[in-house]
């Protein structure tokens, strides 16, 4: 057996392993991804050849990456290879790289000139200080957040965020599109 049919012939028992690991029947998941059940069970059992349009729905449903269903080889190098956008004085680092959920990024926004304009949009919004000082206004309000500090808010709220000073601030921010929260507050009974 090459090593395609060896990665082929793993696919079937990672997917019931994972089907059986977050204890969902076929039925349910057959819902969730749009399979059919007999299709799920021929693919776990190795009697399906899994394809693309297969392992899209399924690794989205398992939350895992696509590589992770297909058991692809370790590339020896557990580096995270970072590509920064930088966008009007501010460079973001994705740190996370899964469609839809939450994404966490790191954000270093240099000084800038002018007035501050405050913006709405879909999500909600968690940031951690990571170095400088940082000047949020978040609608009427304005704080100025140290190094340690944290801040969460939904982003229909008028906002805008930059140095406090003449120093980039750096920050770890994990935004939701669709005002999913960064983490629960427990509240006392």
């Amino acid at each position: 057996m090459d090593d395609f049919e060896n990665v082929l012939a793993g696919v079937g028992p990672r997917l019931r392993d994972l089907r059986r690991r977050h204890a969902i029947t076929l039925a349910a998941l057959a819902d969730l991804t749009g399979i059919s059940e007999s299709t799920l069970s021929r693919l776990e059992s190795g009697g399906r050849k899994p394809t693309l349009e297969l392992l899209l729905p399924l690794a989205r449903a398992y939350n895992v990456p696509l590589d992770g269903l297909v058991g692809a080889p370790e590339t020896g190098d557990p580096r995270v290879h970072l590509r920064p956008v930088t966008r009007g004085g501010m460079t973001y680092v994705p740190l996370t790289r899964r469609p839809g959920g939450l994404h966490a990024h790191k954000l270093v926004i240099s000084p800038t000139a002018g007035e501050p304009e405050l913006r709405t949009h879909e999500g909600y919004e968690w940031l951690y200080v990571l170095n400088g000082r940082l000047r949020l206004h978040l609608g009427d309000r304005v704080l100025v957040m140290a190094p340690g500090e944290v801040a969460e808010f939904d982003t229909h709220v008028p906002h805008w965020l930059g140095p406090d000073n003449d120093q980039p601030v750096e920050l770890l921010i994990i935004f939701g599109k669709q005002g999913e929260r960064a983490h629960l507050r427990a509240r006392p009974a």
